[in-house]
């Protein structure tokens, strides 16, 4: 019976959305198109000024733009892990403990990776007779218990980290590739990058595994869902070469180039398969441009305050486009406030699936706004680690924390916000606020220049709702342990200490494949 309502609700949403089926239809495909480090202002429908981005924009006119969407976390790992769970990071455990406000990772010298108490999208949407496929970057952890064939994807095709290097192969090896759990080569070797010239044939590797793969489960009839993760847009962002040289932004330019001809091919095999109606396809990016590359490789965060590893806009805001010919009315625009987490949510109802309910789950089903235009009252809460650092209610931003860096790190050039310093925002030391948050109206003042006195914040019954929300959000969370999720080292690769704060394990961990024995703590 519980079955049966599930799918009797699928088929009174598809049924709005105009698909006329004769009994229970097979669900749709789900494309999930996750970029790295894209910001929002990389789009020509952002207002990119070299508008190179045709088949994005064309994609945005025939679907849904999202002007207020967002990520869970400012990097890479929480912000992927909250993507597959539905989950805030400070909820499914990746997150950190051992320094305030700094966000968790798993690079390649980390031991730890998702925990396997969560469930994970593709785990749940076998229950839908789903195959499963997940290419290019992963980035939940390395080790054999982590890898993305145990959390439910049939199928991978790339990578456990990012495409640094190229590594000396004997203190720390070159990062490897894999096919499902074979490696088959590693970065810089069976799969080269030339850093000189920003040539890599990867773009194109992973545009092809896509295409493989829709064609196998549509000659088999199976419903499919693909996780394109792939990362020209991180850098050392790479492109082939016949995109090389070609953008009027130079190497990253070119990079975006040969993505948007990705995701324009990917389409046309989609309308050539006849399937498009039936394949729901969102494209967005885990966290805002990494200024800290800038000028040379990194992208655009359009009008927004600072960059990737910040909770200002321009770190978590994030383009995002809904495609699903037939349902989705096109030349849409949504200022629903949407979240990575969303995804989760909104593609287990495009299955016909419940949510885990033995846990908190942190992102909506978007096919009401997706569907039928209605917008949904929800807040955005923005954290660094274990530190909530800000939160969002209708147009009001409330800081509680600000932090771009360390000054440490800012005086050896590591700048998060590059040509942006707003006095008492942009603070290089981090700075409490909880008891008068810092407050600003995104309508107004997009790029959070100009905070709102206390007399204003007083009359802004917005602000007090904000803080309203908080509390609540505060009051009920339960976050787990970070246990092996990897947080940061506590200790230097190649010396037997660990600093004040930090509990040694007494033994070493030593990672797999032919990585030499390191020593490495997870708190």
């Amino acid at each position: 019976v519980a079955a049966a309502t599930k799918w009797w609700r699928l088929l009174l949403v598809l049924s709005a959305a105009g698909l006329g089926a004769v009994g229970a239809p097979q669900p749709p495909n789900i494309v999930l198109m996750l970029m790295d480090d894209m910001g929002w202002g990389d789009l020509g429908v952002n207002g990119e000024p070299s508008r190179e981005t045709p088949n994005l924009d064309r994609m945005a006119a025939e679907g849904m733009l999202f002007p207020s969407f967002y990520s869970a976390n400012p990097l890479c790992s929480p912000s992927r892990a909250a993507l597959l769970t539905g989950r805030l990071p400070i909820r499914n455990g990746f997150y950190t403990t051992n320094g305030h406000a700094r966000n968790a990772y798993t690079p390649q010298d980390i031991v730890g990776g998702i925990p396997d108490s969560e469930h994970l999208l593709p785990e749940l949407l076998k229950k839908a007779n789903y195959a499963t496929k997940i290419v290019g970057k992963w980035h939940l952890g390395h080790r054999p218990q982590f890898h993305p064939l145990k959390h439910g994807f049939d199928e991978w095709f790339g990578s456990p980290n990012c495409h640094f290097g190229p590594y000396d192969n004997r203190a720390k090896p070159n990062i490897p590739v894999y096919r499902d759990w074979e490696m088959v080569g590693r970065f810089y070797e069976e799969f080269p990058i030339n850093l000189k010239t920003g040539e890599a044939n990867l773009t194109q590797i992973y545009l092809q595994e896509a295409l493989d793969f829709i064609k196998r489960q549509q000659s088999q009839q199976r419903p499919f869902f693909l996780y394109w993760a792939i990362d020209a847009t991180h850098a050392p962002v790479y492109a082939s070469k016949p995109f090389l040289g070609t953008s009027q932004r130079g190497r990253y330019g070119d990079a975006v180039r040969e993505v948007d001809d990705s995701v324009g091919q990917l389409l046309q095999l989609l309308r050539g398969l006849g399937i498009a109606e039936h394949t729901f396809i969102f494209f967005t990016s885990d966290n805002g441009a990494a200024l800290v590359s800038a000028p040379k490789e990194a992208g655009s965060n359009g009008p927004f305050l600072c960059g990737k590893q910040t909770t200002f806009e321009g770190g978590v805001r994030e383009p995002a486009i809904a495609w699903w010919p037939g349902h989705i009315p096109a030349g849409q625009v949504s200022h629903q406030l949407g979240s990575l987490m969303d995804l989760f949510t909104t593609s287990l109802s495009l299955a016909g699936l419940e949510p885990p309910s033995d846990r908190e789950i942190d992102g909506l089903d978007l096919l009401p706004v997706l569907l039928r235009g209605h917008l949904i009252d929800r807040p955005i809460f923005y954290y660094r680690g274990n530190e909530l650092m800000a939160a969002t209610v209708g147009q009001y931003k409330a800081h509680f924390w600000t932090w771009t860096n360390s000054w440490e790190e800012f005086r050896q050039g590591i700048n998060y916000c590059p040509g942006q310093n707003i006095s008492g925002v942009t603070t290089h030391t981090q700075e409490e606020h909880t008891a008068l948050p810092l407050l600003f109206h995104l309508g107004r003042d997009p790029g959070e220049r100009y905070p709102l006195s206390e007399h204003t914040q007083q009359a802004a019954p917005a602000g007090s709702r904000d803080t309203g929300e908080t509390l609540q959000h505060q009051h009920s969370l339960r976050p787990p342990s970070p246990g092996q999720v990897s947080l940061e080292k506590c200790s230097h690769p190649e010396q037997n200490w660990a600093p004040p704060g930090c509990e040694k394990l007494g033994k070493c961990l030593t990672p797999p494949e032919s990585a030499p024995e390191k020593c490495s703590w997870p708190h």
